[in-house]
């Protein structure tokens, strides 16, 4: 996160080859945007992929609404330093290891998808009938996909009312 956001961080990744336009939008990644990047890195080195290979994954959040984990930081652990910066990259992205990494089968993803109760039926006022018909009936997801228009369209209306993506334009 600090490598991202921070201007020693910056500095250092130009200095490494980082072209300064996609530095400039390194705050495009927030910390789950951040965390499914490393993921993607352990499994593509899990699966040994290579130059020829693509792995897809989503950007879902930014920096922006987390600023104060920034500052947090800063308080906590002090200046960010090209040190720091220097330690990052090569520790958290090109030293990414596939520790913590597990292959799910069918019981782990079940035991995952029951993880799912809490947020699922006790936060957001689901039922515990919805929550299983995700797992047992192939249609549910042919349901919800089905949507994906109006989903889209709602997503069009929420970054026309923020303007976020005319800032980044």
């Amino acid at each position: 996160m600090r490598l991202f956001n921070e201007p020693a961080g910056h500095k250092w990744l130009q200095s490494k080859g980082v072209p300064a336009d996609l530095v400039g939008k390194l705050d495009l990644l927030g910390i789950s945007s951040i965390a499914n990047l490393l993921a993607s890195i352990k499994m593509a080195r899990y699966y040994e992929l290579g130059s020829n290979d693509v792995v897809l994954t989503i950007a879902t959040d930014s920096m922006e609404m987390y600023q104060s984990r920034v500052q947090e930081y800063r308080k906590l652990e002090g200046e960010y330093t090209a040190h720091h910066a220097a330690a990052d990259l090569d520790r958290r992205l090109h030293g990414q290891t596939t520790d913590h990494l597990q292959e799910l089968g069918y019981w782990d993803r079940k035991r995952m998808h029951n993880l799912k109760y809490y947020t699922w039926v006790e936060q957001q006022g689901r039922t515990s009938e919805d929550l299983n018909a995700q797992w047992y009936d192939p249609e549910w997801w042919n349901r919800q996909f089905h949507t994906i228009e109006a989903w889209d369209e709602k997503i069009r209306e929420f970054n026309r009312r923020t303007g976020l993506l005319e800032k980044y334009r």
